[in-house]
């Protein structure tokens, strides 16, 4: 096998992979927006719907994280029961939730470049454990930042209330959630992620 034919293969490949792996963490994110429960401190629910874009991030970097993402919206906004608690259809992403859920393609997209500086997949166990973090709070402020943004345009929150209520409460539980994802991607079980016939 000549390098062109072996680099087509590995195109390939990776198409394959990307693609099987944004359908199924689009469907994993899913089911974790299941796991949440009202917040009285805050119009948005407590999810894990967060612990999903991290992992996302960790597993598919920017480029197919990205299109997972996309994949999720998109199935949500035609009727999927994917957000939070099971809601489903385009109406809820112009909800109180609306400006979060935006974030999730953006967000996984920047935790794949801080972590890994490309758009490819890599294995995160490979890579230490203060880049992980940097990138999984990179992409945090991403969706945090578009949730307050969300939250003044709908609620007609003052800066500080949204802040308050769409942000600072819900950061003890992020850090737990960090913790996880960074415990699950350097997890042994992980290891050899993305499979060697994308990396070559």
């Amino acid at each position: 096998m000549n390098e062109t034919e072996s680099g087509v293969d590995l195109v390939d490949a990776e198409n394959v992979v990307g693609i099987a792996g944004a359908a199924l963490m689009a469907a994993l994110t899913g089911v974790l927006a299941y796991l949440a429960v009202p917040y009285p401190y805050s119009p948005a629910p407590i999810t894990l719907q967060i612990l999903g874009v991290f992992l996302v991030g960790l597993f598919l970097g920017a480029k197919w994280g990205g299109v997972s993402m996309v994949l999720y919206l998109v199935a949500g906004a035609v009727g999927a029961p994917v957000f939070s608690l099971g809601a489903a259809g385009i109406g809820h992403l112009f909800g109180n939730s609306g400006g979060y859920l935006f974030s999730f393609p953006i967000a996984v997209v920047v935790i794949g470049y801080v972590i890994y500086g490309d758009s490819g997949m890599h294995s995160p166990a490979d890579v230490g454990v203060a880049r992980l973090i940097a990138g999984l709070v990179a992409g945090a402020a991403v969706v945090y930042a578009l949730g307050i943004v969300g939250l003044m345009i709908v609620l007609g929150l003052d800066l500080s209330e949204a802040i308050i209520g769409g942000a600072v409460v819900f950061f003890p539980g992020e850090a737990a959630k960090m913790v996880a994802a960074i415990a699950i991607a350097q997890g042994g079980h992980v290891v050899g992620w993305p499979p060697r016939s994308i990396t070559g």
